[in-house]
């Protein structure tokens, strides 16, 4: 499984930091060449990245029709490049963070021992209780190595000493989603092997060290104020995402803090802090946050409880509440939708307008510091509150014109609100979850499906569903697409695993709160309440599967807005992947969503869009049950507009109307069909 927050237990705060002067700490990440997990740090690919047009690295090949011959965008640009913002500069000098060897890093967190090689440079042999031996060394050599190639592949550019010190918007996308594609990936790996007795699975850890270690990350100088390409309100599921942007650098710790000098003596400086319910602190304000200082272990079950000291992240929001400046926040709320993880929201800049001291629920003294968030920022954490009424109190929903627009037809209730205008809905269809074909072709090849009587499960050698899929299977734990493929062989009626089968997540309907709402430009359009994971399913897109002879009376008409056309040719989109599988769908297919569909008929375009389409072929034995299902490029925050490419009519379709694009994306073609 993953996990995006530590064991219980497994983490002393009280010793994340030293009291001494930043310049004498040592990061929590060792970068030297000798503390690399690889073996060969000095061989490693040097980091970049490449645009949507290109040069697109083989590894990271889309599917079909992505690149289709004509797709004037499918040609790599060899000239191709992107420029970096200039470095943020601040009032206040910053002193120099040394860079230790793997013994000194050890010793920071209370390891006297002799330092150890990397286990990918020894052979180490774990007994299980029935007695046999497994060589974790070469586990991890596997994973190390699956990493290394999908690094390789992508031909990454140089990663140089601007781009490390401060990145933008979309060096910071990439970044974020190369970590949680690799975390996706090595959680599919890890979890197709047997698990090793008293070893603890953490791939987002894993990753995120690997990655720090090969310096893939940006803005990792320390900075007061905002972090360049980072936005209030964005969301991330893993500590280690904040880390490798730079938004707050230690992974556990929830005070991060810099050396600012003054006269002849250097100050810590509180630089940003992460509130997620691990102390006593108050989040029901929007404006103001109550925030318990660290240290002390009366949160520890089983230790002396203590009272907290002046020192350390605590000593320096003491000295930020005198200094004035100004401190990101980052709350943290559980994860609704995965009950072992968390979700980490941006909430902007606060100061610190006050502090005392005060007695806690265990009786020790803890610091408390009162936060007042700075005017002027967009909302972030009162959208999260505001979703938590309406979720109480569907009514309480301004604009509200219909508590479920699917009238049952789905596992969760689609409401559909108008805060714009006073129109009153969209014209009438009919809704339906899933999708009608009324002539399915038939199959290339007859399959009888699985007999997983409990389910399918990862590494089963004798599962037929998992063969086709590349000997894993396509979801994770959670429920998320590990990477898109050329086309995806869901478990279907030939199968004889039941309906919550791993394998069967398209078919599970909703698993996020979606609201059809009206925008201002652009007709009626799709967001969700949920925070939703990159990779996560979304919705299929529901309709009829238009024959041959409607699909030419569509060509000489055009009078159908709610049309899916698989045909089309589709932008590269700039996702992390490992396929390079030739087009497997087997025939075209068009949607039409006029007269029946369901939420997908409402998703506008985006040149730049927050999803992306997956062919999914359910297993059949007499007839081809293809379908179309949505899922999340990246993470979308709550009450996000979800939009996707169109794609672009093959040439001898040119004439038919253009419709003028308002996505307002940077890279928007001014129209589409």
């Amino acid at each position: 499984m993953e996990y995006s927050t530590p064991v219980s237990g497994s983490l002393d705060k009280s010793r994340v930091l030293d009291v001494r002067p930043l310049r004498f700490l040592l990061p929590v990440f060792p970068s030297a060449a000798n503390s690399s997990s690889f073996p060969n740090t000095q061989d490693a690919a040097p980091f970049g990245f490449a645009p949507p047009s290109g040069p697109f690295p083989p590894g990271v090949a889309p599917f079909y029709p992505f690149g289709s011959p004509g797709n004037p965008a499918a040609v790599p640009n060899q000239n191709a490049h992107f420029t970096f913002i200039n470095p943020i500069s601040t009032a206040v000098p910053i002193t120099t963070i040394r860079t230790p060897s793997t013994q000194h890093a050890a010793e920071a967190n209370g390891d006297t021992s002799k330092p150890k090689r990397p286990k990918s440079s020894i052979r180490s042999l774990k007994k299980t209780k029935a007695g046999r031996h497994i060589d974790i060394a070469l586990a991890d050599a596997d994973i190390e190595s699956v990493v290394e190639n999908v690094l390789a592949s992508s031909n990454l550019t140089t990663f140089d000493m601007v781009q490390q010190a401060n990145g933008d918007k979309e060096l910071v996308a990439y970044i974020l989603m190369m970590y949680d594609f690799l975390r996706r990936k090595v959680t599919q790996i890890e979890e197709s092997k047997e698990a090793i007795p008293g070893v603890t699975r953490r791939p987002d850890l894993r990753v995120g060290n690997i990655l720090m270690n090969k310096k893939i990350r940006t803005n990792m100088r320390r900075r007061i104020g905002a972090v360049a390409g980072v936005e209030v309100g964005d969301i991330f599921f893993f500590r280690m995402e904040l880390c490798l942007i730079g938004l707050h650098a230690p992974c556990m710790a929830g005070i991060d803090y810099m050396s600012l000098k003054i006269s002849q003596d250097d100050d810590p400086i509180a630089v940003s802090i992460v509130s997620s319910g691990g102390y006593e602190d108050n989040m029901e304000d929007g404006d103001v946050l109550i925030y318990s200082g660290q240290g002390g272990n009366y949160y520890r079950k089983g230790k002396e409880i203590s009272d907290q000291k002046l020192e350390r992240g605590n000593l320096a929001l003491e000295k930020s509440l005198h200094r004035g400046n100004e401190l990101r926040v980052i709350r943290g709320f559980k994860d609704v939708a995965y009950t072992t993880g968390k979700v980490y929201v941006y909430d902007g800049l606060y100061k610190i307008q006050e502090s005392w001291v005060e007695k806690g629920k265990s009786g020790c003294n803890i610091f408390k510091y009162k936060l007042v968030r700075l005017p002027g920022q967009p909302e972030a954490f009162m959208i999260w509150k505001s979703i938590k009424q309406w979720k109480e109190a569907i009514n309480s929903r301004v604009g509200l014109i219909l508590p479920d627009l699917s009238l049952g037809a789905e596992n969760l209730p689609v409401s559909l609100v108008n805060d714009v205008d006073d129109e009153k809905g969209p014209a009438h269809f009919t809704y339906f979850p899933t999708l009608k074909n009324s002539k399915p072709g038939n199959p290339m090849e007859p399959s009888t499906g699985c007999i997983c009587m409990s389910g399918c499960r990862p590494g089963d050698p004798n599962c037929p569903c998992i063969k086709k899929n590349g000997g894993y299977l396509p979801y994770n734990p959670n429920a998320v697409l590990v990477n898109q493929k050329s086309l995806i062989y869901e478990c279907g009626p030939s199968c004889q695993c039941p309906p919550n089968c791993r394998n069967r997540v398209s078919q599970g309907g909703l698993r996020v709160r979606l609201e059809v709402f009206k925008t201002k430009d652009k007709g009626w359009g799709l967001r969700s309440w949920d925070p939703i994971r990159a990779g996560a399913f979304i919705c299929e897109y529901a309709g009829e599967v238009l024959a041959d002879y409607e699909v030419e009376k569509l060509g000489s008409e055009n009078d159908d807005d709610y049309i899916f056309d698989a045909t089309r040719i589709y932008q590269i989109l700039e996702l992390p992947g490992d396929s390079n599988e030739t087009p497997k769908i087997p025939h075209p297919l068009i949607i039409s969503a006029k007269g029946i569909g369901n939420v997908a008929r409402f998703m506008n375009h985006s040149c730049s869009p927050n999803v992306f389409w997956q062919p999914i072929l359910r297993e059949n034995k007499n007839e081809l049950d293809l379908h179309i299902a949505f899922h999340a490029v990246r993470h979308i925050p709550p009450m996000t507009e979800l939009t996707y490419d169109y794609g672009i009519v093959p040439h001898d379709k040119a004439d038919l109307r253009k419709k003028k694009c308002h996505c307002g994306s940077i890279k928007c073609r001014s129209y589409f069909h």
